[in-house]
């Protein structure tokens, strides 16, 4: 029986650790840097990628699922950035009452 080549899995875990402790050092570094929310935006746009692509494996889906994966996560990177920029605005647009 042939073993799993587990690699490429352990390198996207690896590196999902990675951004999670950067993004821990950035939070901290540049606490009061206007444009923290931009870079932690782009850092779940990578930890987004790279769950879509290495343990979902979107590149092996259906074209339209990998489009769909890559829309998801980039509205839910765009929805973060507008929400730490515009609070007020976004918070009105998306009452009940």
């Amino acid at each position: 029986m042939k073993t799993p080549n587990t690699l490429p899995l352990t390198v996207a875990w690896l590196a999902l650790v990675v951004l999670t402790f950067l993004s821990l050092g950035f939070g901290e570094w540049f606490r009061s840097a206007s444009w923290l929310p931009l870079l932690v935006a782009a850092v779940i746009w990578a930890k987004g990628t790279l769950v879509a692509r290495g343990f979902i494996e979107s590149h092996r889906a259906h074209p339209f699922i990998a489009w769909l994966l890559r829309g998801f996560v980039a509205f839910s990177v765009l929805a973060l950035a507008l929400t730490s920029f515009f609070p007020q605005h976004i918070a009105r647009w998306t009452t009940i009452f």
